[in-house]
């Protein structure tokens, strides 16, 4: 899904297409039915189980199923709706610019960078959009869409993302673990793996040869821990006219900044670094050195786009190095 760029048109869609409807809910079909076998047991314990994973099943697959596609078309004189379910009929309606009152953009709580269009209507409905795929540019959206509809003034969202920025800020700021939590999580290593050992003790049981392996296992176990829990902390992007500042923690909570430069891109690619390419893709720049830099998860992978034709003009890199 695009914002339409060529046209005075914005299109907004939701919803994935049958085919990946169809995947998904093929394979939850399949691990579920892997659970039929235990349904002609005797043992109640694994009928029970067999039938809350089928019943899960066939609530997955109808979820994604059932779940309608919308498409907004935003003209403007009116906003066209349509909305379609997989195999049923293609549902329409068309919202006249008299009838808007207001506009509202609230942002997604589980994604920073997640803005949707709330209208409100005469009537006092409130109609609520697909997310803004062009999350680069949704202050100007706003604006435009405010101004063509008349609803007066509309608070721009706070978003980190938007290319009016001098500065475009993926992820959050780096901060190192305190040294208390970083002696608490190697504590908890090493009673893991002491833990049958110290039992079969207790028992009065004789330890065997995996009770002694997990013991060193978890002095390593603690002691990586210890030397590198900071490099989990991940990373803040710092997009800049003509840079990109990098900033990451070593494992002893020092802080590690790098810098990319235009002149310095092999490649940028937009990557699923995830199950789902609605909520886990990101972009990876890939240096002419040979060094690879992944930036903080943005979202959709139409979102992940948007940034990285962002980060093209700001750093000025070439069609060569653009593979998004």
């Amino acid at each position: 899904m695009n914002d339409a760029t060529t046209s005075n048109d914005i299109r907004l869609r939701e919803g994935s297409s049958i085919a990946q409807r169809l995947v998904v809910a093929g394979s939850a079909a399949a691990v579920a039915l892997c659970f039929t076998p235990g349904l002609f047991t005797h043992d109640v314990f694994e009928v029970i189980i067999s039938v809350v994973a089928l019943l899960a099943g066939a609530a997955f697959v109808s979820v994604v199923m059932l779940t309608p596609a919308v498409v907004w078309i935003i003209t403007p004189d009116e906003i066209l709706i349509g909305r379609q379910r997989p195999f049923g009929q293609l549902q329409t309606r068309v919202v006249a610019k008299d009838e808007i009152t207001g506009l509202q953009v609230p942002g997604s709580k589980t994604a920073k960078s997640r803005f949707q269009l709330a209208f409100t209507l005469a009537s006092g409905e409130r109609l609520t959009s697909p997310p803004l795929s062009d999350v680069t540019h949704v202050h100007d959206t706003v604006v435009r869409i405010a101004a063509q509809f008349d609803v007066g003034e509309v608070e721009a969202p706070v978003n980190p993302l938007d290319a009016s920025n001098p500065e475009m800020r993926l992820g959050e700021p780096v901060e190192p673990f305190s040294q208390r939590d970083i002696r608490i999580a190697a504590l908890i290593a090493v009673a893991v793996s002491a833990a049958p050992y110290a039992y079969k003790l207790w028992r009065g049981l004789p330890p065997n040869w995996i009770d002694f392996m997990l013991l060193p296992l978890g002095v390593v176990a603690a002691f990586g821990v210890y030397r590198f829990a900071n490099l989990v902390t991940g990373a803040f992007w710092i997009i800049r006219e003509g840079d990109i500042r990098v900033e990451r923690l070593w494992g002893n909570g020092q802080p590690r900044l790098d810098q990319i430069e235009g002149q310095d891109v092999k490649a940028i690619t937009v990557d699923r670094r995830g199950r789902s390419e609605d909520e886990h893709c990101i972009v990876t720049i890939r240096l002419l050195s040979g060094r690879r830099f992944r930036s903080p998860r943005i979202g959709s992978r139409n979102e992940a786009r948007a940034v990285g034709a962002e980060i093209v003009r700001r750093l000025g890199i070439g069609a060569e190095a653009n593979q998004i």
